[in-house]
């Protein structure tokens, strides 16, 4: 499978039989990045409230929508496009700065045999039975931007638990993301190490089974738009 990085927590992955899913889009004019003109099967939104996770009505071609929040109030357990998708419910931070907080899914797919685990917008710790929600996953795309989503140790905390063998930042502040309400990269790094870290240099990486390493590492992709 392929895993592409748009910006903020917007991905793309695609499937060997060329299935395709968009995660999370954002607003181009709030968020900084440039629109998302690829076309994909299906788009999974972690809300349906918030510009910067669930704007799948701009991605072109009308792909079938998932709202995960929808999927964990409905029993957790759904597909699109014949991919398994599963969601539990989050929250924002409770002392948000800029409004109250927001309910939003966390959730998790599975393509060509890769559990990719997304972790929404949520803004607190997670709690036993968020944490066993994200366990067996092989990829964990990772709220590395620090307040308003969980803090970094929060989410060091998580990837200690779950020990997934990749670990791949989103949501921090980089120079294409208007709002300045969050980290760069740098502390996340400094938590992760230097060791355990690959900067991929590319916005895309394909991914497979037999190349997953043996322990926690984390891929640092360029965003694409």
């Amino acid at each position: 499978m392929k895993l592409k990085w748009y910006g903020h927590a917007a991905f793309r992955v695609t499937a060997a039989d060329g299935r395709s899913l968009i995660m999370d889009p954002y607003t181009p004019e709030t968020s900084g990045y440039r629109p998302i003109e690829d076309i994909a099967d299906g788009c999974i939104i972690s809300s349906d409230n918030d510009s910067f996770h669930c704007r799948a009505d701009l991605l072109p071609g009308a792909p079938q929508t998932i709202n995960a929040l929808t999927l964990a109030r409905e029993g957790g357990l759904g597909e699109l496009v014949g991919i398994p998708v599963r969601a539990i419910e989050a929250m924002e931070a409770e002392d948000h700065d800029e409004h109250d907080p927001d309910q939003n899914g966390m959730y998790r797919i599975e393509v060509d045999g890769i559990h990719i685990g997304h972790m929404g917008d949520v803004g607190n710790p997670l709690n036993s039975a968020q944490c066993e929600f994200f366990k067996g996953i092989d990829v964990l795309l990772a709220l590395a931007g620090g307040h308003p989503t969980l803090e970094l140790d929060e989410l060091m905390d998580v990837i200690q638990t779950v020990q997934p063998p990749l670990v791949i930042p989103m949501h921090f502040r980089t120079l294409s993301y208007k709002p300045r309400n969050t980290y760069w990269l740098e502390p996340f790094l400094a938590l992760m190490g230097e060791a355990a870290t690959d900067f991929v240099c590319d916005s895309e990486v394909e991914i497979r089974r037999e190349n997953l390493p043996p322990s926690t590492r984390m891929w640092v992709l360029n965003h694409a738009n």
